[in-house]
C-alpha cells in the first residue's frame, strides 16, 4: 500500500540531483588525512559518518566516529595520543553507497535502507554531494502527507 502509494505519486522517477545536499555543504574528510582531523570533523559537524575523498574530489569510502574509536581502543582504556598515528585511509571503510546524479530517487531510497547516507558523483565520477537518509525521509512524508 505505502510503496504503491509512493509509485502512484511519481516520487520514484524525480531525479535525485534536484535533491541532494551539494558537495560545498557536505562535511567530509580525505584520506591521507590524520584520524584527529577525521574525528574533529565528525565531531564539528554532528554527523555519525562521513565521506572520504581524495584530492580529485573521488569517492573513497565513509569514516565514521565508531571506526575511529575502535581504532584507538585499548585494552583498558580508549589511547586518545594514537589518533595522530592513523591516518583516514587505515580505518575508512571502502563500502559507500554511489550513485549517478541522473538516476532516480527509487535508486537513492534502497540504498539508504542501510545508509545513513548515499553519495551522488557526476559522469566522471567527481563527488557533487550526498543524499540523506533524513532528506528521503522528509520527501517521502512530504508526498505522503498530502
Amino acid at each position: 500500500m505505502l510503496l504503491q502509494a509512493l509509485k502512484d505519486s511519481q516520487i520514484m522517477d524525480n531525479e535525485i540531483k534536484k535533491l541532494m545536499i551539494p558537495h560545498e555543504k557536505v562535511a567530509h574528510v580525505q584520506s591521507n588525512n590524520p584520524l584527529d582531523h577525521a574525528l574533529l570533523v565528525l565531531i564539528k559537524s554532528g554527523y555519525t559518518a562521513i565521506p572520504v575523498l581524495d584530492t580529485d574530489y573521488k569517492v573513497q569510502g565513509q569514516i565514521s566516529k565508531a571506526q575511529i574509536l575502535d581504532s584507538i581502543l585499548g585494552i583498558e582504556r580508549i589511547e586518545m595520543e594514537r589518533l595522530h598515528d592513523y591516518k583516514v585511509d587505515e580505518v575508512m571503510s571502502n563500502k559507500v553507497p554511489r550513485m549517478n546524479q541522473n538516476e532516480t530517487f527509487g535508486k537513492a531510497l534502497m540504498l539508504s535502507i542501510n545508509h545513513p547516507f548515499v553519495c551522488i558523483e557526476d559522469d566522471e565520477q567527481s563527488f557533487i554531494g550526498i543524499m540523506t537518509r533524513r532528506s528521503i525521509l522528509a520527501l517521502i512524508h512530504r508526498h505522503l502527507g498530502k
